[in-house]
């Protein structure tokens, strides 16, 4: 049985501390990337301290837009107790790290995420092994503007250090007024976790479950080799729980998150079969498939996008494409280091 949807603003970016469920509220921050305008992170009310499901990117207006919604609850920053992130990407990461530079604030994360954490040399580029697998892909000259792009200053200097203790599948996080169980969604990261709260019929879902749009899979230093694969199981996982509502990181709070898993696993479907006919019409490569199919509700054509939405667009692919190879509908072998597809038979 799910919690019923407190209204919300017509336009969830809208600034301030929104309620969710008595406890519980719903801080939008702002974010340095036009697609996905802010990050929801939550905060959950608690006589041992403020809990925050997810933290911001660290920059100087998010960190007074997190301060501002606190003011409104009666809360400042160093009421928070801990933060709890679903996964190690900057616009949930960076400004945990940040505040507990600033009050010394518990931060934990999926133990999963410890690889790409570790890994994560600004040095070496903002996507070193994306580079490397884009050329596995056919895509050589996208791979060479992904690497020629420089790495900024604020890149450079971004927070990116392990946490104090690490989120671990199973787990029953049990605070005064609730228990929220860690429970394990690698795809989008290999360490992405989702909070559920089963009393008060809430997910909080990070990235895993996106109202409007589908997550990239695998985007992160140390990516692991079927992200897809992984990402669908976890859709299944957390589908064969009981229903609840929906607390996403990007997008508005949404009545049933069983509905949306629904439609995503529906919308991979679609997308596997699109691509196995792509190969059998003869495209071999994860970039000519990539190149030949429709991109977003627009139906954009690849070379009509960005290099970063492009660099996602093919690992996409490849990943649907290994999917496919692991189905037996495909066969994958390599040529001079790009890997090839063709139907199986």
């Amino acid at each position: 049985m799910t919690a019923p949807v407190v209204e919300q603003p017509t336009d969830w970016t809208e600034p301030g501390a929104h309620p969710v469920t008595p406890g519980v509220h719903r801080i939008p921050l702002a974010l340095p990337i036009p697609s996905l305008h802010a990050v929801n992170v939550y905060v959950i009310e608690d006589p041992g301290g403020l809990v925050v499901v997810d933290s911001g990117w660290a920059m100087p207006d998010t960190r007074t837009a997190l301060e501002g919604g606190l003011r409104a609850l009666g809360h400042g920053l160093d009421d928070v107790a801990q933060f709890l992130v679903t996964h190690a990407h900057w616009d949930h990461y960076s400004q945990a790290l940040a505040l507990r530079e600033s009050f010394g604030t518990r931060v934990r994360v999926g133990r999963g995420e410890r690889p790409s954490i570790e890994a994560f040399d600004a040095r070496r580029g903002l996507h070193p092994r994306q580079v490397e697998m884009l050329r596995r892909c056919g895509a050589g000259d996208l791979a060479d503007e992904i690497a020629g792009r420089p790495v900024g200053a604020a890149a450079r200097n971004m927070p990116h250090t392990l946490p104090d203790a690490w989120l671990d599948d199973g787990e029953r996080i049990g605070l005064a007024g609730r228990a929220l169980d860690v429970v394990a969604t690698p795809g989008h990261t290999r360490g992405h976790i989702v909070l559920r709260d089963a009393a008060a019929g809430l997910l909080f879902a990070g990235d895993h479950v996106l109202p409007h749009i589908s997550p990239s899979i695998g985007l992160e230093t140390e990516p692991e080799p079927r992200p897809l694969r992984s990402y669908l199981e976890s859709l299944r996982l957390v589908r064969d729980m009981p229903d609840t509502l929906l607390l996403p990181a990007h997008g508005p709070v949404t009545g049933s998150a069983h509905a949306r898993i629904d439609e995503l696993l529906d919308h991979h479907a679609a997308r596997l079969d699109a691509a196995a006919g792509q190969v059998r019409a003869g495209h071999g490569t994860a970039f000519e498939v990539a190149a030949a199919l429709p991109w977003t509700r627009r139906r954009r054509r690849l070379a009509d996008m960005d290099a970063f939405s492009r660099m996602l667009a093919v690992l996409e692919i490849e990943a649907h494409l290994d999917v496919l190879a692991d189905q037996g509908v495909l066969d994958a072998h390599d040529e001079a280091g790009v890997r090839v597809y063709a139907v199986r038979g």
